[in-house]
Parts: structure tokens; C-alpha cells; sequence
């Protein structure tokens, strides 16, 4: 296979690269940012003008010194720019597990040297150790830094060669067995950022064997890896199970499990695993005593709370999922490890011939922020990951089921709401002081059924009936959104109401009438988490701005206007850019409005291409079982990653052709 092409990153000062990576050495949290490789090049011409240039690289053989002295000499020998000749190079590569930076410096001609930097900045001896360590952070980083199809990744850091790390068996057992010789090191290596703290089997290292397995379809492999494992610790069997019920070995999985719960009865990743299979089955009654049992093992981890929550959904307890998703501990998001290099003097990002495609083509309609409005920009769910962009999953999952007025309506029954808990204060108390309130009567108390109706069967009152007329205002039926200068600023849904803050509560308020500390009205309710309450004024928008467009969609469409029914870019009332048709694919997407995010998308392609857009019209492709359709949609997503320098396809791309293959 020919190599990607090499991106170069001109330094307006030699080695300033480095010194911004030896500076960022002890900020560094997990695995680490992608490998530098960094050059000195000499003029042909004039022998003593040197200028500085990198780039970085994920996948190259680390397991030792030659390997990385290698590639440098790779790069003399297939250098495109022949007005200058390399004369010395070094590649710089992290140890996660034992935060030293590996070092190979290379002189052309001359010799090799190799050496590590700890976070002081001091020169230390490099060991084969070391360099063990070294492999499977290399690995494990190559498929960290592997972009999932949508080019966000790929966009991200700039001039990056993406190289695949495991090429033939002889590779994978060298990986398998690093991972196996330092595997009860992997918590060291920190893990997603959903987990709160990382153990024997969430962390770094299984997750990198997981997708690995997943990927390359090597369940065997995987099996034998993790049966002998089992036996130094029973907390493995977690890991091997998800292998066997991919692998679809569910029956031995199965026996796995209830074995390995027998002895471990609290063990939440194996409780966990069995409540996903389950789960996966359709059999949600049995799924959710193993998710509260989970919870109770693991009452600091997110993971639990969001699984408890999902069956919640599935089983349409609307209540208990939402009472469910305020308990989640929220994490502030760790993103990864990436470079902080200085201002480049110049970048250089050649294309080898057999990547110019105009169909994969994006610099022929480049991203323009000013051809997006501005409500489109503005739709911070955009931005959500980790924690918050799970829970804001589970809450547009439940509105997608029941819409949003009845999640009003929910939502007011199983919180104290900002209006009724001023009311009530402001009521002559009635009762004789308890020294209760809405936060410590929530622990005594079990919550209403409010499933959609009361305790009588009677429907609920909405939530925000009684707001201001102006919070909110509807469509003009008459004249609609077509004919309005701005498309984006007006809308039917209604305003979510406030829930009151929890420190309100506690403070006591402003009179601090003790009187009023029964708060008989809402002694069933809990207090909403303030960024749960944050949660509804973004889902707010979102569904505001998604009830114009497909409303306007549908009067464009029954105007017989040829962008909705084609979405051709013409000037027309309705023509948008392929920017933002992107927007309200992703946007439709979030809602769980499946069909209407492959119209944007499919309009969003027919202007300009998208990985992004592209990703999403192959699953679609997928779902329908149209072969031929997901393999030439695949096809056009491994050439604009080729072309953007990364060997690497899309994981979720091939796990997808395997049985397409079969």
C-alpha cells in the first residue's frame, strides 16, 4: 500500500516544537498526544541554512529504538521537496505508564541515539522495559487518535499521518502479549472520560483491546487473551464476556456471567455487562434489578446511573428515568491528550495524485462560518460530550417517545418547580414548624406516580401553562416563516418553566419564615440538578429550531419549491448551505429524527462532500441492507481519510463490512 502523503509544519524558530513539548510534558494526563517527528533540514543550495519542520504520526512500530530510527529513514529516502536534504531528525514518542518521553535522535549521516525525558526535562537511560511500555502506548494511541468516520478527529490536529499499527499476526501477538505481560498496570493510563475512577477493566488499555477485537473481527484472539487473565483475577470475566456475546457465543457468556456474579455479587462492570445482554434481548424486567444492584455497587460512576435510566426508558417509567438522570454524577469532559505546538511559520499539506477527487473534494466548496446562521451556530448541544452529551441522549430519547409537552408535564410532577415553590412560601403557613423542607423531605418520601397522569388517572396539568404569554410565541399560521426576514426566530414549542435552584432552599429564602417549612404542596418532589434544568432550555432550543425547518420544509414542499424536493442549491426562498444542511442533520440526529437528518445530510452531499454527512447516509444504507450502497459509501470515506494522511479507515466502517464481506 503507497504511504500517505507528508504534511510538514515549518518552525519560525528550529526546535521550538520540542521545547513546546518538553514544556507540555507534565500537564499530561492519560495516553499522551500523537508521536513528533521532528527535522532539520539543510538548503542544497546553501550549506549552512537550516530550517525547522514536523509533523506527527500515530501507528509506527515503538517496541524499539531501530524501529523509530526506521521510519526517519524512510522520510530521506521519499522527501518530495528536493531543494533541501534532511540532515538530523528525532522522533519523539510517550510512555504513559511511566511518564517518560522516548527519544530517538537520528544524524544524517552519523549515528543513533536513544534516550528518554522525564517531566524535569532530565535526559534518563532508555531500558527494554521501557520500550515494551513504549509499543503499547504507540498502539493503544493509534486507535484512540483513529477518527470514527465523521473527520472531527482528522480536522483537529493538523498534519498527522495515521498509520495502522497492527498489519500482519506476527504484530498482533507482540500487541496481545505487551497487553497481557501489562495489563494489571492499565488503570494507570487513565480511562474515558465517563469513568470517574479507572480500575482492573475500564481504563485505557481494555478499551483499546475492545476495539481492537470489535474491529478486526478477532474474537478468538480476544477470548484466549482475557481466559487467561481470568484466571490471575476473576474481575476479567467482565471483558470476557462482552468478547463472547460479540464473538455470538451468548450461551457460554451467559454461564460466564451467573458463575462469575456468583462470586462476585457486587461487582458493578459484570452487573453491568448482564444488564446490557439483557437488555439487548428485550428483557427489561429482568434487566433492572441487575442496574439497581449496579448502582448500588457503584453509586460514583455514571456509567451505572445512565444504564438504570436507559431501562427506566425502555420499560416507560418516564418518572423514575428522569429522577434517575438528576442522580447521575456529572464530570467536567477530559478531552485528550493533544499537542500545543507554537505559531507555525508556514504549513504545507500536499496531496498525492491518487487522492484528487473532486468528489471527495471539500476545498472546492470550503467550510464558510458566515454562510451558517447565526441560531444554527449558536445550538450549544452541538458542543456537549462525555457525561452531558449522554444525558442529553437519554432526555431527547424520552421526549421522542412521549414529545415534549408530556415531558413537561412530567418533569413538573417529580421536581419543585421555580412559580409553586414561590407560591407556596408566600402562602400564611398552615402547619406547625417541622424543619422540613423540599430537599430533606425528597429522602423520606417515595415519588408520585406521574407517568403521564396523577394518582386519580387524571391527566396532568402542563407544567408552563400559567407562564408569560410573551415567553414564548407560535407561527404565524397566515403568513409563515417563508416570508420572514429572519427563518430562525420564531417558534410553537413552548418555554420550559424553571425548577428552583437547591441553594434557594437551603438559604431559606428571603423572609425565612419558619412557618412554611411543611411545604405540603410539593413534599413528594425532589430539587432538579441545575444542569439538568440547564438540559431543558437546550433541548428547548433545539426543538424550537427544528419545528421551523421542517416546517418550513413542508410549506416549501407544498409551494412545489424545487430545493425541498431536490435540494439543489439554486437561489431560491429555501436555499441553504451545505454548512448548514450539516447543522440540521446533526441537529435532527440528536432528536432521534432519524429519516429527517438523512434528507439534510443527502442535501448537505449533493453540494459539497461530508465525512460526517457521508457516515451517517451509509448507516442508513446499512439498516436498509443495501450492500452495494454502504461498500461505495465506504469507499469514499477511506479516500478522504487517505487524503487527509490517515491509512486508518473508520472503526465503525469496518466493523460494518465484515458481514458484508461474509
Amino acid at each position: 500500500m503507497v504511504a500517505p502523503a507528508l504534511p510538514e509544519v515549518i518552525e519560525q524558530n528550529i526546535d521550538a516544537a520540542l521545547e513546546s513539548r518538553n514544556e507540555a510534558l507534565p500537564t499530561l494526563r492519560e495516553l499522551g498526544p500523537p508521536d513528533l517527528v521532528h527535522l532539520i533540514k539543510q538548503s542544497t543550495k546553501s550549506g549552512t541554512r537550516q530550517t525547522g519542520s514536523y509533523h506527527h504520526v500515530t501507528g509506527i512500530d515503538a517496541s524499539s529504538s531501530a524501529s523509530l530510527a526506521a521510519y526517519i529513514n524512510t522520510l530521506t529516502q521519499t522527501s518530495s521537496d528536493k531543494s533541501h536534504k534532511i540532515v538530523s531528525g528525532i522522533y519523539c514518542c510517550y510512555n504513559a505508564f511511566s511518564r517518560l518521553d522516548m527519544r530517538v535522535e537520528v544524524k544524517i549521516p552519523g549515528g543513533v541515539e536513544s534516550y528518554c525525558i522525564d517531566e524535569r526535562g532530565d535526559k534518563r537511560v532508555d531500558s527494554d522495559s521501557l520500550w515494551l511500555e513504549t509499543f503499547l502506548c504507540g498502539v493503544l494511541r493509534a486507535y484512540s487518535y483513529a477518527d470514527d468516520g465523521s473527520g472531527d478527529t482528522i480536522k483537529k490536529i493538523i498534519a498527522v499521518r495515521r498509520f495502522d499499527p497492527i498489519t500482519s499476526t506476527e504484530v498482533e501477538h507482540k500487541f496481545l502479549d505487551a497487553a497481557e505481560r501489562l495489563f494489571f498496570k492499565g488503570w494507570q493510563l487513565g480511562s474515558d472520560p465517563e469513568i470517574q475512577v479507572p480500575n482492573l477493566v475500564t481504563n485505557h488499555l481494555t478499551t483499546g483491546l475492545l476495539n481492537y477485537i470489535h474491529t478486526t473481527g478477532r474474537y478468538t484472539s480476544g477470548e484466549n487473551l482475557f481466559e487467561k487473565l481470568r484466571t490471575r483475577d476473576p474481575e476479567v470475566s467482565s471483558l470476557l464476556a462482552r468478547v463472547l456475546i460479540s464473538g455470538d457465543e451468548e450461551v457460554k457468556a451467559v454461564r460466564l456471567l451467573t458463575n462469575a456474579i456468583e462470586e462476585l455479587p457486587m461487582d458493578y462492570s459484570l452487573l453491568d455487562c448482564q444488564a446490557t445482554f439483557l437488555q439487548s434481548k428485550g428483557n427489561l424486567k429482568w434487566a433492572l434489578p441487575l442496574a439497581e444492584r449496579a448502582v448500588i455497587a457503584a453509586p460514583s460512576e455514571f456509567g451505572t446511573w445512565s444504564k438504570l435510566a436507559e431501562i427506566y426508558v425502555g420499560l416507560e417509567q418516564w418518572d423514575d428515568a428522569l429522577l434517575t438522570l438528576n442522580s447521575c454524577p456529572m464530570f467536567t469532559y477530559q478531552d485528550k491528550d493533544a499537542p500545543r505546538m507554537p505559531e507555525p511559520a508556514r504549513v504545507l499539506l500536499p496531496v498525492l495524485p491518487d487522492t484528487m477527487l473532486d468528489e471527495i473534494d471539500e476545498s472546492m466548496n470550503g467550510y464558510d462560518t458566515e454562510m451558517v446562521h447565526p441560531n444554527l451556530r449558536k445550538l450549544s448541544a452541538a458542543s456537549y460530550k462525555g457525561t452531558f452529551l449522554k444525558a442529553y441522549s437519554l432526555l431527547t430519547d424520552i421526549t421522542a417517545k412521549i414529545g415534549w409537552d408530556q415531558l413537561l408535564k412530567v418533569r413538573s410532577q417529580v421536581f419543585v418547580m421555580e412559580e409553586e415553590y414561590r407560591t407556596e412560601k408566600s402562602q400564611p403557613g398552615t402547619g406547625r414548624t417541622t424543619g422540613r423542607n423540599p430537599s430533606t423531605t425528597a429522602l423520606r418520601a417515595p415519588s408520585p406516580n406521574v407517568n403521564g397522569e396523577g394518582e386519580n388517572g387524571s391527566a396532568v396539568d402542563n407544567a408552563a401553562e400559567n407562564q408569560d404569554d410573551g415567553a414564548s410565541s407560535a407561527v404565524d399560521e397566515t403568513n409563515g416563516s417563508m416570508n420572514r426576514a429572519d427563518p430562525f426566530e420564531d417558534s410553537s414549542i413552548e418555554l420550559p418553566e424553571h425548577t428552583v435552584a437547591s441553594a434557594e432552599v437551603k438559604s431559606g429564602g428571603d423572609d425565612g419564615d419558619s412557618s412554611h417549612a411543611s411545604y405540603t404542596h410539593f413534599h413528594n418532589k425532589r430539587l432538579c440538578e441545575r444542569w439538568l434544568d440547564n438540559l431543558f432550555m437546550v433541548l428547548y432550543e433545539d426543538l424550537r429550531i427544528y419545528t421551523i425547518w421542517r416546517t418550513d420544509m413542508a410549506r416549501a414542499k407544498a409551494a412545489n419549491d424545487p430545493v425541498a424536493s431536490s435540494g439543489s442549491s439554486t437561489n431560491t426562498l429555501y436555499a441553504k448551505s451545505a454548512e448548514e444542511w450539516e447543522i440540521l442533520g446533526e441537529l435532527a440526529e440528536r432528536l432521534h429524527h432519524f429519516n429527517e437528518a438523512i434528507e439534510a445530510y443527502q442535501n448537505c452531499l449533493r453540494i459539497r462532500f461530508s465525512p460526517k454527512a457521508m457516515r451517517a447516509v451509509v448507516k442508513m444504507f446499512e439498516q436498509e441492507k443495501k450492500s452495494e450502497s454502504v461498500l461505495q459509501g465506504m469507499i469514499r470515506l477511506i479516500a478522504w481519510q487517505y487524503r487527509w494522511y490517515s491509512e486508518v479507515g473508520p472503526a465503525t466502517g469496518w466493523s460494518r463490512m465484515h458481514p458484508l464481506i461474509r
